[in-house]
C-alpha cells in the first residue's frame, strides 16, 4: 500500500481531466473576441481564473530546448540538436553550430546536467550563454516512468560508468561542468579515470552549487535527511509505476513529490506569482503574463528517477557523508580525490543558496590534496541563489566568463607525475 501512492495520484489525474477540459472551454469562450464579456473585467477575470486552474492541474511534458541559433564572431548562426551517444537512461545532446569555414577549432563542453526530478532543458540557459565560446554537449537523462522493467536498474553506480563512458567519447580535450546534484558523481568519476591514469581524463571540471560534503552550511534539505534517516525514504518516497506508462511497475521516486518539495520550501512565492499571473491576465498585460507561462512551463515539468539511484544518492551523500569521509566506492574501488592531479577544479557557490549551503561545493578543494595550487579556483557569487548558480543574469554577467577564462586558461594538458604529490591546501 505504501508503494501505491502513483496509482493514486494518476487517477486524481484522470478524474480532473474533464474538469480540465471544461475549464479549458470557458476560457476560450471569455476570450473570444466576438463575445462581448471578453471586453470586459467580469471575462477577463473568468478566463484568467479557468487558464491558471488548467495550469495547476495538467500534467507538463518535456519541454525543449528551443535554441536554433546562436552569436559567433558578431554573426547570427545556425544550432541544430544531435543526440550523439545513447544509452538506456542517457541520451547525449550536441548542439551543432553551423561555424563559418575559416572558424578556429574551440573547446568542447560536456554539461552534466542533474538527474533531480527536472529536464536537461532547466539548464537551457546554461547552454545558451555557453554556445557562441564551446562546442556543447549536455546530459538527457531519460525519465525512468518510460523505460520498461525488462531494461533493467541504474544506481549511483551506474551513473558514474555513464559519465565515464561519455568523457571517453569526447575525448581527452573536453571540459566538464557538473550543476548540482551530479557534482559528486562527476568528481567521483575522474576521480578513477585519474586513478586510472586514463589518458580521456578531462582538462578541467567546474562544479556548480554541488552537495560534495553537506555537513558545511546544513540547508533544509540536508537537514531532513539526516533527520529522516533511510527507512523514512523507503517508506514513503518511492512508488511503482502505474499502467499506461512503459515502465510500469518499476519502483521510482516520482517527479510530482520531488517537485511538491522544491513547492512547498517556497510556498508563499509559488502563491504570490501565481496571484500575479491573474492579476497580470485581468489588466491585459500579456508580456508579463507569457514570462511566468515560460518559467512554470519549465519548472512544473518533471521526470521520475529510478529507485535504486535515488536512495543510494540520498544514503551516500546527505546521510553519510561518504565522499568527504573517503568512504565511497564505485564498484569496489575506493573514491579518492587525492588521485586527481591534472584535471583543474573550479568551483561555484550562490551565496544566498537555499538548496547546496556556501561551504559543500568549496570542500571539493580540500579533497584534491594532490592537485597543484594554481590548478584550483573558488568563485562565491553574490546575491544569487541556487537557480542564480547556472541562470540568470548575474551568471551570464559574473560567472559565465569566469568560466570561459577558466577553460581556456587550462586547456591544454599538463601531465602530473602519478607518484607526485603537492600540497595544495
Amino acid at each position: 500500500m505504501k508503494k501505491s501512492g502513483y496509482f493514486f495520484y494518476e487517477a486524481a489525474h484522470a478524474i480532473l481531466g474533464p474538469a480540465r477540459a471544461a475549464s479549458d472551454a470557458m476560457r476560450l469562450f471569455y476570450r473570444n473576441p466576438i463575445n462581448p464579456l471578453t471586453h470586459t473585467p467580469y471575462g477577463r477575470s473568468m478566463a484568467a481564473a479557468c487558464e491558471l486552474f488548467e495550469r495547476t492541474t495538467r500534467r507538463y511534458g518535456k519541454p525543449a530546448f528551443d535554441l536554433p541559433t546562436t552569436q559567433f564572431e558578431g554573426q547570427t548562426i545556425e544550432v541544430i540538436e544531435r543526440a550523439v551517444w545513447r544509452n538506456t537512461f542517457c541520451n547525449l545532446i550536441h548542439f551543432d553550430r553551423a561555424l563559418p569555414a575559416n572558424a578556429g577549432r574551440q573547446p568542447k563542453l560536456l554539461i552534466v546536467a542533474p538527474m533531480s526530478g527536472h529536464f536537461a532543458t532547466l539548464l537551457r540557459g546554461t547552454v545558451e550563454a555557453f554556445l557562441p565560446h564551446f562546442e556543447v554537449y549536455i546530459t538527457d537523462w531519460v525519465d525512468a516512468r518510460l523505460v520498461p522493467l525488462a531494461a533493467g536498474t541504474f544506481d549511483l553506480n551506474d551513473y558514474i560508468d555513464y559519465v565515464k563512458a561519455m568523457i571517453r567519447f569526447l575525448g581527452p580535450d573536453v571540459h566538464v561542468l557538473a550543476v548540482c546534484q551530479p557534482s559528486v558523481p562527476v568528481v567521483a568519476a575522474i576521480a578513477r579515470l585519474e586513478a586510472e591514469q586514463d589518458p580521456h581524463s578531462p582538462r578541467s571540471m567546474i562544479l556548480m552549487g554541488g552537495p560534495i560534503d553537506t555537513r558545511e552550511s546544513p540547508t533544509e534539505v540536508n537537514k531532513l535527511a539526516q533527520r529522516r534517516g533511510m527507512q523514512w525514504f523507503r517508506d514513503n518516497c518511492i512508488s511503482r509505476v502505474p499502467f499506461p506508462h512503459p515502465g510500469v511497475m518499476r519502483e521510482v521516486y516520482p517527479g510530482y513529490l520531488q517537485l511538491s518539495g522544491f513547492m512547498a520550501m517556497n510556498f508563499d512565492r509559488h502563491l504570490t506569482a501565481h496571484w500575479d499571473m491573474f492579476n497580470h491576465l485581468v489588466d491585459g498585460d500579456g508580456d508579463s503574463a507569457e514570462k511566468h507561462r515560460e518559467f512554470y512551463d519549465e519548472y512544473m515539468a518533471v521526470m521520475d528517477l529510478t529507485a535504486e539511484f535515488y536512495l543510494q544518492t540520498v544514503d551516500t551523500v546527505f546521510v553519510r557523508h561518504a565522499l568527504p569521509k573517503g568512504e565511497m566506492f564505485h564498484r569496489e574501488e575506493r573514491i579518492d580525490l587525492g588521485a586527481i592531479r591534472n584535471c583543474a577544479l573550479m568551483t561555484v557557490e550562490g551565496e544566498k543558496d537555499d538548496i547546496s549551503g556556501v561551504g559543500q561545493t568549496r570542500a571539493t578543494h580540500d579533497l584534491c590534496v594532490n592537485l597543484p595550487k594554481e590548478k584550483h579556483l573558488y568563485h562565491l557569487q553574490k546575491d544569487v541563489g541556487h537557480y542564480g548558480v547556472f541562470n540568470g543574469s548575474r551568471f551570464r554577467k559574473f560567472i559565465a566568463p569566469r568560466i570561459v577564462e577558466f577553460t581556456r586558461e587550462h586547456g591544454s594538458a599538463q601531465i602530473q607525475p602519478l607518484k607526485r604529490v603537492v600540497n595544495a591546501r
